[in-house]
C-alpha cells in the first residue's frame, strides 16, 4: 500500500511539474502574442504582488483634453491630448500601464510634452473609459483588451495624427508591450519606440515591420519581464537588423510609477531623462 501511495505521489510530482513547466513555456513563447502573454501574467499572484494600489493622486489644472477618434473596427477610441505650441507633424503616444489612463499617466503626459518642447502628445485610453484603482480591477481590464482591440485603438489614433505624421510611442508595464506594438502598427510613420519593462515582441518577422528605433528600460530585479526575456528580444531585434539599445536597472518592476510605493526616484529620474534624450534625437 505504501509503495502505491508512493508511486502516486511521485507521479503527481512529475504532473505538477510538468504544468507548472507548461505554464511558463506559455508565458514566454516567443511565437505568441505578446501582448496576450501579458495579460496571462495578471492571472499569476506573484505578479499581482508586484504591483500596490495606487496612492490617491488627483491632477490639478490639466494642460490638456480628452478627444474621441473613429477606430478601425467600427468604434470610437479616446484619449488625452496636448497640442503642440506650433503646428507640427511629430506626435508622441503615450499607452498607460495595467491601471489605465489615470491622472498619474495624463501627468507624465504634461512632463513628456513639456520636456519634449514642441511636439503632439495623444496619451491613449486603452481601456475604453475604465480606471482601476485596484489590482482585481487591473486584472479585469487588461485582459479584457484583445489584440485586435488594442490594435484598433491605436490604428485609429494614427490616423487621428494626420495624413503623414512622424510617431513615437512610450509606455509602461501593460503599456510597454503596447508602445512596441503601435511602433510597428506605426510603420514607416514610426520614428521611436521606448518601452518601460513591458513584454517585448519576439517574432523576428513582426520585428522586421518595424521603422525606428527602439529603446528598452526593465529591470533586473523583474521576474515577470525576466533578464532572459530581455537578452531574447535583443537577440531577435538584432535577427531583424533593427536598433536596439537596453538599459537594465537594479530595481524590481515598475520601478518608474510614482503611484507605486517601491518607486524608485533614482532610477526613474535616470529612465526618464534617456527617454527624452532618445525621443527628441528621433522626433528631430
Amino acid at each position: 500500500m505504501k509503495k502505491v501511495v508512493s508511486v502516486l505521489a511521485i507521479y503527481l510530482l512529475a504532473l505538477t511539474g510538468a504544468f507548472a513547466q507548461e505554464k511558463m513555456s506559455c508565458c514566454t513563447k516567443p511565437s505568441a502574442d505578446p501582448t496576450a502573454q501579458f495579460a496571462m501574467l495578471g492571472s499569476d499572484k506573484s505578479f499581482q504582488a508586484k504591483h500596490d494600489n495606487p496612492l490617491p493622486f488627483t491632477l490639478q489644472n490639466q494642460k490638456g483634453k480628452m478627444v474621441t477618434f473613429k477606430t478601425p473596427d467600427g468604434k470610437t477610441g479616446t484619449a488625452y491630448e496636448i497640442k503642440a505650441a506650433k503646428k507640427t507633424d511629430d506626435y508622441l503616444l503615450v499607452i498607460h500601464e495595467w491601471w489605465g489612463l489615470n491622472d498619474y499617466i495624463k501627468q507624465e503626459a504634461e512632463r513628456l510634452h513639456k520636456d519634449l518642447e514642441n511636439v503632439n502628445v495623444l496619451a491613449l485610453d486603452m481601456y475604453d473609459g475604465r480606471v482601476a484603482t485596484e489590482r482585481e480591477k487591473a486584472v479585469e481590464y487588461m485582459q479584457s483588451v484583445t489584440p485586435e482591440r488594442g490594435r484598433a485603438i491605436i490604428n485609429g489614433a494614427i490616423n487621428y495624427a494626420g495624413k503623414d505624421p512622424d510617431i513615437a510611442t512610450i509606455g509602461w508595464c501593460f503599456g510597454g508591450g503596447w508602445s512596441l506594438q503601435a511602433a510597428i502598427e506605426a510603420g514607416d510613420k514610426g520614428e521611436a519606440a521606448v518601452i518601460y519593462y513591458g513584454m517585448p515582441e519576439r517574432d523576428v518577422e513582426r520585428l522586421k515591420k518595424l521603422d525606428g528605433p527602439v529603446l528598452g528600460l526593465f529591470a533586473k530585479q523583474d521576474g515577470s519581464i525576466t533578464p532572459e526575456i530581455v537578452a531574447d528580444f535583443e537577440q531577435k531585434m538584432k535577427q531583424a537588423d533593427k536598433e536596439v539599445t537596453i538599459k537594465m536597472y537594479d530595481a524590481v518592476h515598475a520601478f518608474a510609477n510614482p503611484s507605486n510605493p517601491k518607486y524608485d526616484k533614482q532610477a526613474a529620474e535616470d529612465a526618464h531623462k534617456l527617454a527624452v534624450e532618445f525621443l527628441k534625437k528621433h522626433l528631430d
